[in-house]
């Protein structure tokens, strides 16, 4: 493996989904000189396969106090209510910007078209061409990053670790997939918002990018990380033989979708008076209650009563996509079964995106602000990435003391860097088998011994098998080994908090400890590399 020598940047943001972009943007308005990595392509995020919408108190029926307190009851006890408040009373200045950047939200007559997904009391869920919300936001923030000659976006770069020197991050160290080269990138400072660990997993909703890079990345440099045993499972994935597990956007049940179970019964309200709109968590688990009481594989989701013309319109994407595995949303009922959707911990940060190491931020999904608490409200993750993006670029722009550059301009064209002529596609490339079959196995204890519902037993038996599958150490640095790594290093940490938290409290439910203990768990969970896990 050669080495491709030394990048200088003013600052770096690994990853190029709405919290980077957002970030990015936040820096580049000042006159910085921003590199923006991605593991994949540009458009290869979570951001671009987010349905349902983005949540914010725009509605004339609607006010911020209540969208704070349906984020704070979704979070079950454990949201930090100073981040809440951040969020749901920033939110609308944002994607007022969002707005006037371009993004094309969808509208009845004039007025922006708000819709209701569960646990929300008012419907306040701005969503883009139906059901294509993310990618849509990803293009505007993606256009606009483009008109600040200081950001430089530059797709298939593997992040492999963190450059520190008197523990202060100063810069990373990335592989070039083109080229094969080690790079080695100064900055004044690093962001991480990689989204996600939804790989972990084998059955999930999330894009083959979300290995929790940025999570890992930082744990293996010393900060510290948040309640990771609060898993989101989407109730609602397509369970079709051969078909991944292509999410069913929340907003189906909000326009008034129904699930059946095995026998064709409506069963939600035996679980919960919110029904078909109770949290997450609750949906998920009354599904899996379900298909163990009628020995089945999936439940149904249940659209044929609302009108054909309306499906097709409002949900394009989830139409198109199901026919393409021979389903029918308008006349066919969809089996469906929970998947590993979104984890609400992460890389620990005040409100401002600033971690436990100096120079270190994170933002978005890698971040944990504390403001999804135990479970987060639906559509509320987009707007987590606009504002505390945000908020991370202009905090890093005062605690840096950057003064703006004239015309910040990168040596390189910016167009050779950004359409490399070496990869043609997004799609990481398949590992060598023995790390094809060591990744099976460590998803596969995860699934089993860290899913929806969980025991102590289970457990720790799931941290032992793990144990004994560290991955060895490659020779040299490839994409599909650090993901391996990623993946069994995170899988450790979820099952290891999740053995830590004696209670059941929002995604994370104990069989053998079924109720809430406030008195001992109304904390947020903690790891460092080398320490046990505490609470705080």
């Amino acid at each position: 493996m050669s080495s491709g020598g030394e990048i200088e940047a003013d600052f770096v943001v690994v990853g190029c989904g709405v919290a980077g972009l957002r970030v990015a943007i936040e820096l580049g308005s000042a006159g910085a000189r921003v590199l923006v990595l991605a593991k994949s392509s540009l458009t290869d995020s979570a951001t671009e396969w987010a349905q349902g919408g983005i949540a914010a108190a725009l509605s004339d029926d609607d006010e911020v106090s209540l969208h704070v307190e349906d984020t704070l009851r979704a979070g079950d006890g454990l949201c930090d209510p100073a981040a809440v408040h951040v969020l749901v009373e920033e939110g609308p200045k944002y994607i007022l910007e969002l707005i006037e950047w371009g993004t094309q939200f969808d509208r009845a007559g004039s007025k922006l078209a708000f819709t209701r997904e569960a646990a929300h009391s008012r419907s306040r869920v701005l969503h883009a061409h139906g059901d294509s919300t993310g990618k849509e936001i990803a293009r505007a923030l993606l256009a606009k990053a483009r008109t600040l000659s200081g950001i430089l976006l530059r797709p298939h770069a593997v992040t492999t670790e963190l450059l520190t020197a008197g523990g202060c991050v100063t810069g990373l160290r990335f592989l070039d997939e083109n080229s094969k080269e080690l790079m080695d990138v100064t900055a004044r400072a690093v962001t991480l918002a990689t989204g996600g660990l939804g790989q972990v997993y084998p059955e999930t909703t999330n894009p083959a990018v979300a290995t929790g890079d940025g999570m890992a990345i930082a744990y293996e440099s010393g900060a510290v990380l948040s309640d990771l045993e609060f898993i989101q499972f989407h109730p609602t994935a397509l369970a079709v033989k051969g078909a991944p597990r292509f999410l069913l956007s929340e907003a189906l049940r909000g326009e008034g979708a129904v699930l059946r179970n095995a026998d064709l019964e409506r069963f939600m309200k035996k679980h919960s008076e919110a029904g078909e709109l109770a949290p997450r968590d609750v949906v998920s688990r009354a599904i899996v209650a379900e298909m163990q009481r009628t020995r089945s594989d999936f439940v149904y989701l249940d659209l044929t009563h609302l009108k054909d013309e309306y499906v097709r319109k409002r949900f394009p994407g989830i139409f198109a996509t199901c026919q393409s595995y021979g389903v029918d949303i308008t006349s066919d009922l969809v089996p469906v079964r929970p998947a590993a959707h979104y984890v609400m911990g992460g890389v620990r940060t005040d409100l401002e995106g600033r971690t436990s190491l100096p120079g270190l931020y994170a933002a978005g999904e890698t971040a944990c602000t504390g403001v999804h608490g135990a479970n987060r409200l639906a559509s509320n993750s987009l707007l987590e990435g606009l504002v505390f993006g945000a908020r991370a670029g202009q905090a890093i722009i005062k605690d840096c003391k950057f003064s703006s550059r004239k015309k910040p301009k990168w040596p390189a064209s910016r167009a050779a860097v950004e359409k490399p002529g070496a990869k043609k596609s997004a799609a990481p490339a398949n590992p060598p088998s023995a790390e094809a079959q060591q990744l099976q196995k460590v998803r596969a204890i995860v699934w089993k011994d860290a899913g929806i519902i969980r025991n102590g037993r289970d457990l720790k038996e799931g941290l032992d098998a793990l144990a004994a599958l560290e991955p060895a150490q490659s020779a040299e640095p490839s994409r599909s080994a650090r993901e391996l790594r990623h993946i069994w290093q995170l899988a450790q940490l979820i099952v290891r908090s999740a053995l830590a938290r004696e209670e059941s409290r929002g995604g994370h439910y104990r069989g053998d400890f079924p109720f809430r203990d406030d008195e001992k768990f109304r904390k947020h969970s903690l790891v460092t590399r080398g320490a046990t896990v505490t609470f705080r």
